[in-house]
Formats: structure tokens, C-alpha cells, sequence
């Protein structure tokens, strides 16, 4: 299957472009952003890798200027790594610049599938992206980051910055990228409109709590008037305040709880799946 086949894409405006990888059918098919700047361009995180994401950029015409000549030299790539959640981070080796934040650039550089939470199976995969490919073969590979990211760092694109958060708490080294002149922010999994995930491997509550404050800031500070989410459907500030409001009044002594009951399964599940070897 080509990488045109596998990936589809629908321009949001101003630059940015929603790509998805159509034959990964699973809640946990993650939202790829493209940022189109002046300077630089930037895919934010990359889905599964299973066919070549840049491939696809070029030749969808999604990063080719209208009327630029044939030998014109391209505008650097940058591909961030919200987290490295294996749905995330599985095509970064396509890429010959790599950013992900400092907690998490370890991991990826020795390609651990226990904290890329590496979990997929052949059902969610509804058309084989080569022939026979299975899910059990699927791992995310190592890659050594280029740029290693700091809270507070900015992307320069040109026209516009993109401003890292380090926001933990899903995972110890998630971001999300700011753009405060047009109020955007690209959250990957740190919220999204559904059930805010806290019991995987390198989940900690109490550092979720406070990333929701950070958010519930955002708003009362007018910084944020639309959320570009690693999964679902992107929303808007009241709907971001609620999310983050209603994380915070449930993580208390019972969600603590049971939350360390199901992150104990799941790092077993995890780690019995990933000890498995490839044939």
C-alpha cells in the first residue's frame, strides 16, 4: 500500500493540516498536525509509521509551495514528539530531525517499548499496510532526538512560534506546543475531549492535577481559544476548562486507587507483550 493510500489529510486553515492514518481504525489512532511556517515547517507527532508519513507530505503536495520551481530547496522539517506513546512516536524514524522533551528522549533513543506503551493488535488494523505484515512485528523504533525540549522552549517556524509546556502526568515527558498569537494549542494526549488516561507506565496524578491547573490558567488568562488534540475532535476554551476542571474534583483518595490497581495490569500486560520477540 502506498503512502497515499494509507493517510488522509484536511486542511483546518492558517497553515495547519489534520492528517490521519486511514486504515488504523482504534480509539487509539492518534491526530498528526502539520504547521506550515514561514521558515520551518513542523509535524506534530507522527501515528504509527507504518508507511512513509514524509513520503506522503510530498507528495500530497502538502508541503510543496504553489508555483515554487522544481529545485527550490525545502523548508527544514521538524517532527515533534508530543509524548512517545508508541501511536505517537512510531514514525519519528522517518524523519531526520526528532524532537521530543528531555523526560522522555532516553527511551526513545533506545526504542523501549514498555514506555512507548507499544500495545497493537491485526484487528485494528483493517488492511495490511504490506503483505504479510502482522501487529506482533510492530515495534517503535530507536531514534536519537536531534532536539532535546525544555518547558518553555519556543519553535521557531518564522511567522510563527510554537511555545513547549511541559505538561506530565499522562506521561512523564508529555508536551504540549502553544502558539499564543492565534490562541491554539496542540495538547497531544495531555487532554482531549474523552476520558483523560492516567494508569499507564510513568502516569502520576498528582503531576496531572497540576498540569490541569496550567490549563484552567490558559483559559482565565484568554490564552487559548482552540485545543488541537492528539486524538478526537478539537474544541475550544469552555469545553477545555471543563475537562481539566472536572479531572482535578475526581483525583481523589478512591481514583488514586484504582488507578494504581489498573496501571499495576497494565504495566504486567505491557511487559509480557513487549518480552515477546518478533519472527
Amino acid at each position: 500500500m502506498s503512502a497515499l493510500e494509507w493517510y488522509a489529510h484536511k486542511s483546518l486553515g492558517d497553515g495547519i493540516f489534520w492528517i490521519q492514518e486511514r486504515f488504523y481504525e482504534s480509539g487509539n489512532r492518534a491526530n498528526i498536525w502539520l504547521v506550515r511556517g514561514s521558515e520551518q515547517d513542523v509535524v506534530i507527532d507522527t501515528g504509527l509509521g507504518l508507511r512513509s508519513l514524509p513520503e506522503y507530505l510530498y507528495s500530497s503536495g502538502l508541503l510543496q509551495d504553489r508555483g515554487a520551481k522544481e529545485d527550490a530547496p525545502r523548508r527544514p522539517l521538524l517532527a515533534v514528539a508530543t509524548h512517545v506513546h508508541f501511536d505517537h512516536s512510531g514514525g519519528l524514524y522517518q524523519f531526520d530531525q526528532v524532537a521530543v522533551h528531555h523526560a522522555e528522549a532516553e527511551a526513545l533513543a533506545r526504542g523501549d517499548n514498555f514506555e512507548t506503551v507499544t500495545w497493537l493488535s491485526d484487528s485494528e488494523v483493517v488492511r495490511a499496510p504490506s503483505p504479510g505484515w502482522r501487529a506482533r512485528q510492530f515495534r517503535v523504533q530507536a531514534v536519537q532526538p536531534t532536539l532535546v525540549l525544555q518547558d518553555g522552549d519556543v519553535l521557531n517556524l518564522g511567522d510563527r512560534q510554537l511555545t513547549v509546556m511541559h505538561m506530565p502526568g499522562h506521561s512523564r515527558g508529555s508536551i504540549c506546543l502553544h502558539d499564543k498569537d492565534r490562541k491554539v494549542l496542540f495538547s497531544g494526549d495531555v487532554v482531549y475531549d474523552g476520558s483523560l488516561i492516567d494508569w499507564l507506565p510513568y502516569s502520576r496524578i498528582s503531576d496531572y492535577v497540576g498540569t490541569c491547573e496550567r490549563l484552567i490558567e490558559l483559559v482565565d488568562r484568554g490564552l487559548v481559544e482552540k485545543v488541537l488534540p492528539g486524538h478526537f475532535n478539537t474544541f475550544g476554551a469552555e469545553r477545555l476548562f471543563r475537562l481539566a476542571s472536572n479531572y482535578i474534583s475526581k483525583a481523589g483518595i478512591c481514583h488514586k486507587v484504582s488507578t494504581f490497581a489498573m496501571r499495576s495490569l497494565a504495566s504486567l500486560a505491557l511487559r509480557v507483550t513487549n518480552s515477546r520477540t518478533s519472527p
